[in-house]
C-alpha cells in the first residue's frame, strides 16, 4: 500500500520527534491521527497545518478503553481503519546525563513508569488495530526505541531496559503477525537535536556526538522521521522483526 492510501496513527504525535513524524506522512499524502495526551494546543495547530488529512485525538495509550475510543474515531472521522501504527508516545523523561538517576538511587516505580509508556501503550495500540490490519491484510507498526541498547554511554537504567523490552515485544509480534500481512519493526536513534526530551542536553555533548559519527552531525528529528516512512513504505515490504539505527552512523554493530 503506498503511503498516499494510509491512514497512519503516530502516538505523541504533536510535537518533539513525533510532530515530525506527522509531517513526513502528511507531507506524502497519508492521512494522520495525531495522538496527544497534554499537548492539546500544539495538536490543535498541527492539524490545522497539515489540514483535512490531520486529526488530532487526545488520549493515554496506556488506558485500553482510551485507545479503543481513539481508533473508533478515526474510523468515524475518515470512514476507514487505521493502516499503520508509529508508537512514539514517550513517558516523562529528561535526557541529561548529569540529573539521571544512579543504580545505587534508582526505585523500581521509574522502571514501571517507562514500561507502562513503551511497552503496554504499544501492546494497547497494536491489539486496537488488530482488527482493522486483518480485515484489510495490511499493516505497519513501527516501534520507536533507542541505540543505548548498542551503546549504553549513558546509564539511563529505567528509559533503556523499557525500549529493550519493545525491541523484544517487537520481534514477537512480528512473528506472531507475520501471516496475516502485517509487519513489525523498530527505528532507534541517539539524542536527536533538538527535541523537547534533549532540551537539557549540554551543547557539549551533542558536539562530541556530532564528532564521533561518520556524517560529523548529530540526526535531526526531520532526517529520523523520514527513515520511519521507509517501514510504511512499499519498499520494506519483506521486512520484518528489524531494528534500524538511525543516528549517523555512531553506533555500527
Amino acid at each position: 500500500m503506498q503511503l498516499s492510501q494510509q491512514l497512519v496513527l503516530v502516538t505523541g504525535g504533536a510535537r518533539g520527534l513525533g510532530q515530525h513524524v506527522t509531517r513526513a506522512f502528511a507531507r506524502e499524502g497519508a492521512q494522520v491521527v495525531i495522538n496527544h495526551l497534554h499537548s492539546v494546543d500544539a495538536a490543535q495547530a498541527l492539524a490545522a497545518e497539515v489540514g483535512p488529512n490531520a486529526l488530532a485525538v487526545r488520549a493515554d495509550v496506556t488506558d485500553r478503553d482510551q485507545v479503543d475510543a481513539l481508533f473508533a474515531r478515526a474510523r468515524a472521522h475518515f470512514g476507514r481503519d487505521i493502516t499503520s501504527v508509529v508508537n512514539n508516545a514517550l513517558a516523562t523523561f529528561s535526557f541529561n546525563g548529569d540529573a539521571r538517576a544512579k543504580a545505587d538511587a534508582i526505585g523500581w516505580q521509574a522502571f514501571c513508569a517507562q514500561f507502562e509508556g513503551s511497552v503496554r501503550g504499544a501492546l494497547n495500540t497494536v491489539q486496537a488495530a488488530l482488527p482493522g490490519m486483518r480485515a484489510q491484510r495490511f499493516g505497519r507498526v513501527i516501534n520507536i526505541g533507542t541505540n543505548l541498547f548498542q551503546n549504553p554511554v549513558v546509564p539511563y537504567h529505567d528509559y533503556t531496559a523499557a525500549k529493550a523490552a519493545l525491541l523484544s515485544l517487537t520481534r514477537t509480534l512480528a512473528g506472531d503477525l507475520g501471516p496475516d500481512g502485517i509487519t513489525v519493526n523498530m527505528l532507534s536513534g541517539g539524542l536527536l537535536r533538538s527535541t523537547d526530551a534533549s532540551a537539557a542536553t549540554p551543547a557539549a555533548v551533542f558536539d562530541y556526538i556530532a564528532a564521533n559519527t561518520p556524517l560529523r552531525s548529530v540526526t535531526t528529528p526531520a532526517e529520523f522521521a523520514d527513515a520511519v516512512l521507509f517501514f510504511a513504505s512499499p519498499w520494506s515490504r519483506a521486512v520484518t522483526g528489524q531494528n534500524l539505527v538511525v543516528d549517523g552512523g555512531l553506533v555500527r554493530d
